[in-house]
C-alpha cells in the first residue's frame, strides 16, 4: 500500500481517482489545489505525489518542486489534458511520470503500482 498526496481541482476527477486508488488498497490524501498540496506535504512522508498541472494557486510543477524539495526521492507523477503543459513537466521534472487526460483509471492505477513497486 503506498501514501499518496493527490492534488486535482476538478472535484469528479479526483473523487474518481481516490475511490480508484484506495479500491487497489492506496492511501490517498486529496487536495483541490496546490496550495492545499503543499500545505499537506506537512503531513508526509509520502511514496508519490499524484498532481495535476494547471491549478488554481500554485501549479502542479511548483508542487512538485517544492515537494521533491521536502521529500527526495519522493515519486512524481504528473496528469494534464495540456501537451505543451506535459512537455513542460517532463522537462522540469525529468524523473517523473506524465500522463494525458482522459486518463482511463484502470491505466492510471497500474502507473501507480507500478512506479510504487520500483521502491
Amino acid at each position: 500500500m503506498a501514501r499518496i498526496l493527490l492534488a486535482e481541482d476538478d472535484a469528479s476527477l479526483r473523487g474518481f481517482l481516490t475511490r480508484a486508488l484506495e479500491r487497489a488498497g492506496h492511501q490517498v490524501i486529496d487536495c483541490e489545489n496546490g496550495d492545499d498540496a503543499i500545505d499537506a506535504l506537512e503531513h508526509g512522508p509520502y511514496d508519490l505525489l499524484l498532481t495535476d498541472i494547471v491549478m488554481p494557486g500554485a501549479d502542479g510543477i511548483e508542487v512538485a518542486r517544492v515537494a521533491a524539495a521536502r521529500q527526495p526521492g519522493l515519486r512524481i507523477m504528473f496528469i494534464t489534458g495540456f501537451a505543451a503543459v506535459a512537455l513542460s513537466a517532463a522537462q522540469a521534472s525529468p524523473q517523473a511520470k506524465v500522463l494525458s487526460k482522459p486518463v482511463h483509471l484502470r491505466d492510471l492505477v497500474a502507473e501507480v503500482d507500478k512506479m510504487c513497486a520500483a521502491a
